[in-house]
């Protein structure tokens, strides 16, 4: 494992000097590797209409300031960093009367714990598989318009963590925010969603 890790360090160094030099089909190879991720994470956060704008501006800023990176993140968590500082600066510019983090108090406070977690952690569920729940088209769009609604934070950490599979320390990391504020972001956008759902079912 350890050499395994020491080889992907070394090549992501070597794709790192091949950046700075300049190297076009470098270029390219991260950007097939990354672009979507990051169009996630910007989606996430600042929302469809701005979004390539948000993955463009941080593609700039990141060949400017590459000379420079020290190595101390992978290059995924890196460039997804920069998304979202980008993202997180034009919601406040968009939306100077709100917060990123507006909408936290979302779901009942009696339904957590003093760390955020829901004290019924097995939520009440049809006997349909998450599958089935997902071809309803009506409650599919009912999670999708949930989602859309979700503070900034929120989706962000929910779209990283459970949907794209990125490590929590990443995600806290990307976010700029501690472990137990990821964790009760997440745990707020999952209830958030799951409240839909059960009021969908009728429970």
């Amino acid at each position: 494992m350890k050499f395994f890790l020491n080889q992907t360090q070394k090549n992501e160094k070597a794709l790192i000097k091949r950046l700075i030099s300049g190297e076009q089909s470098a270029f390219q190879q991260v950007v097939s590797d990354y672009q979507n991720l990051m169009l996630s994470v910007a989606r996430a956060i600042v929302g469809e209409a701005f979004a390539d704008e948000v993955v463009q501006d941080a593609w700039i800023s990141a060949i400017k300031a590459l000379p420079k990176f020290e190595g101390r993140s992978s290059l995924k968590t890196w460039l997804l960093h920069i998304v979202s500082n980008g993202a997180k600066s034009r919601v406040r510019r968009e939306n100077r009367s709100s917060s990123l983090d507006d909408g936290w108090q979302a779901v009942d406070n009696d339904k957590f714990d003093s760390t955020g977690h829901r004290y019924d952690d097995v939520l009440p569920w049809e006997e349909a598989s998450p599958e089935a729940l997902l071809a309803n088209e009506q409650l599919q769009a009912i999670i999708e318009e949930t989602f859309r609604t979700l503070p900034a934070l929120q989706r962000a950490a929910l779209t990283m963590y459970d949907m794209e599979g990125i490590k929590m320390d990443e995600v806290c990391n990307i976010l700029d925010i501690s472990s137990s504020n990821a964790r009760v972001l997440l745990h707020r956008a999952r209830a958030t969603l799951h409240d839909s759902i059960e009021k969908y079912q009728g429970y």
